[in-house]
């Protein structure tokens, strides 16, 4: 999990390096090259590339290209580490579409502990000024587009492979990413090149590394592991963009992110 959560940091902090270039061109790169693996991966395996629950694997495509592209969006406007630590709050969203989707039933203590997550917004936000309202929207609705992922993922359950719903996910946004970049592209140059190609290797094997920990360890001991993601971001911002994190910052984030943490661990309990 600690290699996964290092991956993902190394991807968001190329992503914002290349804010300046359209947000689906960034998107068709980050999927073209995780594509290319995940199809390589599948082919060698022998498994079948086109699923059992197609229908559930093309929305839970959209959801996830939705979500990713509303986060890349808001990389142009907020600090990464503030950016992954709002973005957090999808499983959050995603509890809460599981009860109303799924059936499924909370513990008393999560809604104390969703209460604290979302008053940590309201610090970050009423407290700091440097937060900008368009990119506080954009992540948020991220985070809600994330939460649905998951029900999606939950519902198409164990019928597929894990490798085949990434690359589902990974084609529908190679293609609409690619379509969308068409009339808007900006041509790399230099090293560009190598940060965009490195898009897809380092979310591929923050993917792969995900799955594999979850297969290989409790979840209540895993999961609270990917929130190390959030202290990887924040470090790679002071040190690589020059972010600057006021006190109300700190706080707001160790608020969403404790509460987070110990609602896997309720959760799960």
């Amino acid at each position: 999990m600690i290699i996964s959560t290092f991956s993902f940091t190394l991807m968001n902090a190329v992503v914002k390096y290349l804010s300046h270039f359209p947000t689906f061109e960034v998107v068709f790169f980050r999927s073209l090259g995780s594509l290319v693996l995940a199809t390589s991966y599948i082919s060698i395996k022998g498994i079948n590339i086109l699923g059992n629950r197609k229908g559930l694997l093309i929305l839970r495509s959209f959801l996830g290209l939705t979500a990713m592209s509303l986060f890349f969006m808001s990389l142009k406007y907020l600090p990464v580490g503030t950016a992954v630590s709002l973005r957090y709050l999808s499983p959050i969203f995603a509890t809460l579409f599981a009860v109303v989707l799924l059936g499924e039933k909370l513990r008393a203590m999560q809604w104390p502990l969703f209460f604290i997550a979302f008053s940590g917004v309201l610090v970050l936000k009423g407290f700091d000024g440097a937060i900008n309202n368009i990119g506080l929207i954009l992540i948020l609705t991220a985070s809600v587009f994330s939460g649905l992922v998951y029900v999606a993922i939950r519902r198409i359950g164990s019928s597929d492979h894990p490798i085949v719903i990434v690359n589902y996910f990974m084609f529908v946004g190679t293609v609409v990413g690619g379509l969308l970049s068409i009339f808007d592209w900006k041509t790399p140059i230099g090293n560009e090149w190598w940060l965009f190609l490195s898009l897809g290797i380092f979310g591929f094997f923050g993917q792969v590394f995900m799955t594999k920990a979850f297969q290989i360890a409790k979840t209540n001991v895993i999961a609270p592991l990917k929130y190390i993601e959030v202290i990887f971001t924040v470090s790679v911002g002071i040190l690589w963009f020059g972010d600057v994190y006021s006190l109300w910052s700190v706080l707001g984030i160790l608020m969403i992110v404790g509460a987070l943490v110990a609602n896997v661990w309720v959760s799960k309990k």
